[in-house]
């Protein structure tokens, strides 16, 4: 129940989740922590019962604005007096681009997949030669917890989020932020690919303005209205790609390429191109990859 309180709230009753023992810290609520830990019991040890129970509970769902007051006293949260805000996990990094694109394949069980990796990424464990071929199928799309993990060689995109390489058991992970990590987010075929396709589906007549498709893309992607300085920032560098793959056209061509999904045939190269431009900037978003 640590571990599952750890991840609703980011931090255990206890900090220390590898194990709760003798040595471990202390809970802060340790009536709190018993009473759980007697609840999972009795429901003949139902995650799911216990899961909904965090979720719906008032303490998950106040606000994760930290209260003035509490800054000295509680520094970090320990005494929960609101959310605590934290970036996604790795995998569901992933799984949140392709969700709000429309291309999540939920699908449960059954072997691994293999998203798209830079070729060559191999070359120096060659014991003996491995060729990773990507998959070409809807496998694609299929949840992080089931992307294919080389030992020890993880895969970029995961290694760049702080996945743990699988060789020992992590209750624990740590969460760097680092350049490496807007890059990927912006350059990864997974969600270049992702971009795209949330741009064609914003290219639909129901959005009849650049305005209104904008705000669109805001309450998908973050679920809130996008404020005025964002709008305007943003409409005006649509309008700057535009003119630029307007000069450029081959490389708007080449950008909606990316991907195995096929491409829209009535949507100009240049218009798609230059919404898949804004809709990588907000997938790139802080606020995107992070749970409020």
């Amino acid at each position: 129940m640590n571990r599952l309180w750890k991840q609703c709230f980011g931090n255990g009753l206890s900090a220390q989740v590898e194990d709760l023992g003798g040595q471990g810290e202390w809970p802060t609520h340790p009536e709190l922590l018993e009473w759980l830990a007697v609840e999972f019991h009795d429901s003949g040890w139902n995650v799911k019962q216990m899961v909904t129970l965090l979720v719906t509970s008032a303490t998950y769902r106040q606000s994760s604005k930290l209260r003035p007051e509490l800054h000295e006293a509680d520094p970090n949260n320990r005494l929960l007096a609101s959310q605590n805000p934290r970036r996604l996990e790795a995998e569901f990094v992933r799984d949140n681009a392709l969700a709000i694109a429309g291309l999540l394949t939920l699908d449960v069980g059954g072997p691994p997949c293999k998203p798209y990796q830079p070729a060559g990424y191999y070359a120096n464990i060659q014991f003996p030669d491995r060729n990773y071929v990507a998959d070409t199928d809807a496998r694609e799309y299929r949840r992080g917890l089931y992307m294919h993990r080389q030992r020890t060689f993880e895969h970029p995109m995961l290694a760049n989020f702080d996945a743990p390489s699988r060789e020992d058991c992590v209750a624990s992970r740590s969460s760097a932020n680092t350049p490496q990590q807007a890059l990927t987010l912006l350059n990864d075929p997974t969600f270049v690919e992702a971009a795209r396709v949330f741009a064609a589906d914003l290219l639909q007549p129901k959005q009849p303005s650049d305005a209104a498709r904008l705000t669109a893309a805001y309450r998908r992607t973050l679920a809130r209205a996008p404020k005025p300085q964002e709008q305007q920032s943003l409409l005006v560098f649509l309008q700057q790609m535009r003119l630029a793959y307007r000069e450029r056209p081959q490389d708007a061509r080449s950008l909606v390429k990316v991907g195995l999904s096929p491409v829209r045939g009535d949507i100009a190269p240049v218009e798609l191109a230059a919404w898949t431009s804004v809709c990588r900037v907000l997938l790139n978003l802080n606020e995107t990859i992070t749970r409020y």
